[in-house]
């Protein structure tokens, strides 16, 4: 765990237009968005409907968003959205989202239609960044008039289908980076003294405080449980510093916050949170944890109308 001063900036003063130039000089790319998951998105293009949604503009590159739909998209059924990579470091959220599509994503054909963006963030995930190339975390971003783009071109691709959503389950992960790095670099660009926290050991769910739906959270982590365990509350009755309301389950406020969650005003709404650095998950299992956790809420939404 890091608890000395990050690297750049000065303590107590926020970042500037230097101190982002600076820390983005030290972002490079550790992975590839066109192998990794261009690849498995224009694999599943036999099956379902494919279409790129935006494209990020951070020169020299540019990044194209892809959304994938279900083939038998019909006017007449309610909606899921499934979102992924937000936080472009979160792997399983991107990769579990993919295996979703490629291993379950037909399962509810004909019964709702599925809209699935994988990677929200491709800049961040082949830096394996929580934020976007300016210094801007996306998941506090998704509000009316945003001009992060990752959150703009989400919010646009749902935009049309709002009213219509029954469902939305945004993948994430809680890892110990959190805590070595994007903490402590929040912290320095705020000018603001870095706190250290804990890392909850396991699976758990980020509730809507404005529709909680807590039977539908628990059917969620009841099915997650049999892939991967459900993070215990720490000593304070709290996981990440927010009071356990029910056994793997917190709540925030989404809209007040810009969180990928309050894009939609679908009743069933959910964050999931993935521990890839527990001893106790492999890569495999957290993302078998998310696909888990998709087919789990998509069945808990249908039979729940």
């Amino acid at each position: 765990m890091s608890t000395g001063f990050y690297p750049i900036g000065s303590p107590g003063v926020a970042w500037g237009e230097a101190e982002v130039s600076a820390w983005r000089a030290r972002q490079q790319p550790q992975r590839s968005y066109a192998d990794e998951v261009l690849l498995r998105i224009d694999a599943l293009r036999g099956r379902f409907d494919v279409a790129q949604y935006g494209e990020l503009d951070y020169p020299p590159q540019r990044l194209p968003l892809f959304a994938v739909r279900s083939k038998d998209w019909d006017e007449a059924l309610p909606c899921a959205l499934v979102t992924g990579g937000v936080h472009g470091y979160e792997t399983s959220g991107v990769h579990g989202a993919l295996q979703f599509l490629e291993t379950r994503g037909e399962d509810h054909a004909g019964r709702i239609n599925l809209l699935v963006a994988p990677c929200v963030s491709p800049w961040g995930y082949e830096r394996i960044q929580r934020w976007n190339a300016d210094a801007v975390d996306p998941n506090r971003s998704f509000r009316v008039g945003s001009t992060v783009q990752e959150s703009a071109a989400l919010m646009a691709l749902v935009a049309p289908l709002r009213g219509r959503f029954l469902l939305h389950i945004d993948l994430h992960e809680t890892t110990d980076s959190d805590e070595s790095e994007f903490r402590p670099a929040l912290a320095a660009r705020d000018g603001k003294p870095f706190v250290p926290g804990t890392i909850p050991d396991g699976f758990y769910l980020c509730a809507d405080s404005a529709a909680p739906e807590p039977a539908f959270q628990q059917a969620v982590n009841a099915a997650v449980a049999e892939v991967t365990h459900i993070a215990p509350a720490d000593d304070n009755g709290e996981i990440i510093g927010s009071p356990v309301v029910a056994p793997g389950v917190i709540e925030y406020d989404c809209n007040v916050l810009g969180l990928c969650a309050s894009v939609t005003d679908a009743r069933y709404r959910t964050t999931t949170e993935v521990y890839p650095d527990s001893p106790r998950a492999t890569p495999a299992q957290c993302n078998d944890a998310q696909v888990a956790a998709v087919r789990a809420a998509l069945d808990y939404a249908l039979g729940h109308r």
